[in-house]
C-alpha cells in the first residue's frame, strides 16, 4: 500500500480465499483503489492491484502474460503435470495463475517478467513434448466443467443448502458447519443459520465446491427450490 501511493503496485497471484480476506480489509480503506485480475474474467487465481487514489484500476496495467503450450491431442497432460513442471524451475507458486487445459493446448497465465523463462525452459511436461509460445488465442480452453444440481430445501439457511449439496441430513450438515468444514465465498462460516444468497460459492470439505445459481420460487408445499452447479 505504501508503494501504491505513488504508482500502481501488485501482489499475487492469490487464491480465492486470500482474495476474500484482502477484499474485506481493503474495502474499508479510502487512500487506495484496488482490483483483482487474473488475465481473463473468470480467473480463479488473480493478482491484487493497488492504485493511487487519483487513478482508476486498469486491467491492462497488471503484469500478467499468457503462455500457450501445444502438444499432440492424443497426449493428455493434466493441471498437476503443468504446475509441477513450472514449479520445478524454482519459482514460487504465487507467480503462476490459472492453467487452462484443452485438446492439444494449455494456456497458463503467469507473472509477465517470467513468461519468456517458462516458454524457453519447458520443452517437456512430464514425458510429453510441448512447444511453447507467448500469448494466447481466443477462445480460451474451458477452465472447469460443472454438474448441475436441482432440489428443494427448507430455506436458504447454510445448513439447509449444505445438506442439499452434500446429499446428507440437515443435522449432519449443521454439524459440518459448526466444525468449520463449510465456507461461503471462501470464508469459513460456523453458524448453521447464516443465510446464503444467489451467486454465493459454497465449499464443503470432502464434498466439493458449488455455485448457488437460483433460490426460489417456493413449491406448493412451501419449500425453496434450489439450482446450483458443482465444480467437476
Amino acid at each position: 500500500m505504501r508503494k501504491a501511493r505513488g504508482r500502481p503496485a501488485f501482489l499475487g497471484f492469490l487464491d480465492e480465499g486470500g482474495r476474500a480476506v484482502l477484499s474485506e480489509a481493503l474495502s474499508r480503506r479510502r487512500d487506495v483503489s484496488f482490483a483483482f485480475w487474473g488475465g481473463f474474467s473468470e480467473a480463479e487465481r488473480a493478482m491484487l492491484g493497488l492504485f493511487p487514489d487519483y487513478m482508476e484500476a486498469d486491467a491492462q496495467a497488471f503484469p500478467i502474460k499468457a503462455v500457450t503450450f501445444s502438444f499432440r491431442p492424443a497426449d493428455r497432460p493434466g493441471h498437476r503435470d503443468f504446475l509441477g513442471a513450472m514449479l520445478g524451475l524454482g519459482v514460487e507458486r504465487s507467480v503462476v495463475g490459472d492453467i487452462l487445459i484443452g485438446e492439444g493446448r494449455c494456456v497458463a497465465f503467469v507473472k509477465a517478467e517470467l513468461a519468456p523463462y517458462f516458454a524457453e525452459n519447458l520443452p517437456k511436461i512430464g514425458r510429453v513434448g510441448v512447444k511453447a509460445r507467448l500469448g494466447a488465442e481466443e477462445p480460451l480452453p474451458v477452465g472447469h466443467t460443472f454438474k448441475e444440481i436441482k432440489g428443494v430445501a427448507a430455506s436458504s439457511r447454510l445448513d439447509c443448502l449444505t445438506a442439499l449439496a452434500a446429499r446428507t441430513s440437515r443435522e449432519k450438515a449443521a454439524s459440518m458447519v459448526v466444525l468449520g468444514l463449510v465456507q461461503v465465498n471462501h470464508r469459513e462460516i460456523c453458524s448453521p443459520s447464516a443465510r446464503v444468497a444467489e451467486g454465493d460459492v459454497l465449499s464443503i470439505r470432502g464434498h466439493g465446491k458449488y455455485i448457488i445459481d437460483r433460490l426460489g420460487p417456493l413449491t406448493q408445499k412451501g419449500r425453496l427450490s434450489v439450482q446450483c452447479r458443482k465444480y467437476e
